[in-house]
Formats: structure tokens, C-alpha cells, sequence
């Protein structure tokens, strides 16, 4: 049976890092991109780490029943909606996905496609050293926004409070202090998920 594999995690927790080498290292998982009407930052590409989409095309997609789900922010820089679409990306019955999102846009996707089939992989990182990553890493930005890195941190203890997890039915947990350490312990995870050992 297919299944997607949900990389989620609190902001600054790795989940860009595990996705990309997820990707690199198994190019017979299908990925995902999601959409979002938020500017594209530095470094970013179109179709590569979002589509990125005005607001308008996002209501007519909506409109059109395309939209799987979707959730905003209302944000220091403005209303920021992240969604994913049903626009043939998604063929279960023929590949296994990888996926990168929310606790919110997880279950959302189990409700979609069911509970058997999407697979969390949940990152935790300590919130010190997760709060100096994303201090670093919005240094690095032309035009660094603080207080959205701020707005975002704060936010994440609401939306993966414990409750929500254990809500959600997360319990594995990987914590990412070491990522190649992290990634060994994350296959290793998903080959459980098939009897045939050859497919990853």
C-alpha cells in the first residue's frame, strides 16, 4: 500500500533539511509542492519549495474544489495562506510521497486520504538551539523580518502543543540534534512500513 510521509516540526526543527535529503537520497518517492501566497525569500525557487500564488489565484482554485487543505496566518508582513492542491500531483496507486507541512495540514491529509495512509515523522529540536537557528537563518536574509520570526516561534507552542499532538496521534518522535544520526533513525522508521526492504 502508498503511503505519504509527513515531515513536520516546529519552525527552525530541520524539516527543510531532512525533506531536501530525503529527496536527493530516494528519487522513487514522488514529492509534493505545496502552494503559498506568501513573497518568496532569498534563495528560493518557484515550484522547487513552493508555488508561489496571489490570493485571488488561490480563492479561484477554491472555488473549483481544488484545494485539499489549507491554513492562514495573519502575519507581521500581511495574511499568508499555505495549501495544498488536488492537481494530479498526488497517484497512490502507483507512488509512495514524501511531504513537508503542518500538524493543522497533516490531519487535514489524513482525513483525505485516511489515517493508513499519510505517516507523521515529527521533529524536535530544543526550543534554545531551535531559536538560534532561526536567528541565523533570518540574518542571512537582504531584508530580515524578527518579528515574524518571533510571531512564528511563539506560535508553534499553541500549534504543536502537547495535547494537539497526542490529538493527532503523534508519538514517534525524532529528535534532530544530529541530522545524518536523525536521518538514519528516519529510514530505518520507514522501512518498517513495507515487508519489501528494497523500497528505500
Amino acid at each position: 500500500m502508498s503511503k505519504i510521509f509527513y515531515i513536520m516540526g516546529k519552525s527552525s526543527s530541520g524539516k527543510d533539511s531532512v525533506y531536501k535529503l530525503l529527496k536527493k537520497k530516494h528519487p522513487e518517492y514522488k514529492t509534493v509542492t505545496l502552494y503559498t501566497t506568501r513573497p518568496i525569500r532569498q534563495g528560493e525557487q518557484e515550484g522547487l519549495e513552493y508555488h508561489f500564488v496571489t490570493e485571488k489565484e488561490f480563492y479561484r482554485m477554491k472555488e473549483n474544489n481544488k484545494i485539499i487543505e489549507y491554513r492562514t496566518y495573519d502575519t507581521e508582513c500581511g495574511l499568508w495562506i499555505y495549501f495544498t492542491a488536488d492537481d494530479g500531483q498526488i497517484d497512490l496507486e502507483h507512488n509512495n510521497y514524501i511531504v513537508i507541512g503542518t500538524l493543522q495540514s497533516f490531519d487535514s491529509m489524513c482525513q483525505y486520504y485516511g489515517k493508513d495512509i499519510v505517516v507523521p515523522i515529527y521533529l524536535e529540536v530544543e526550543d534554545g538551539k531551535r531559536l538560534q537557528r532561526a536567528l541565523n537563518r533570518e540574518m542571512q536574509e537582504v531584508n530580515p523580518k524578527y518579528a515574524e520570526m518571533c510571531r512564528r516561534f511563539l506560535a508553534d507552542s499553541v500549534d504543536f502543543s502537547e495535547e494537539n499532538l497526542q490529538k493527532a496521534g503523534i508519538t514517534k518522535r525524532f529528535i534532530n540534534q544530529n541530522l545524518e544520526t536523525c536521518m538514519d533513525e528516519i529510514e530505518t522508521y520507514i522501512n518498517t512500513m513495507y515487508s519489501d526492504k528494497t523500497m528505500i
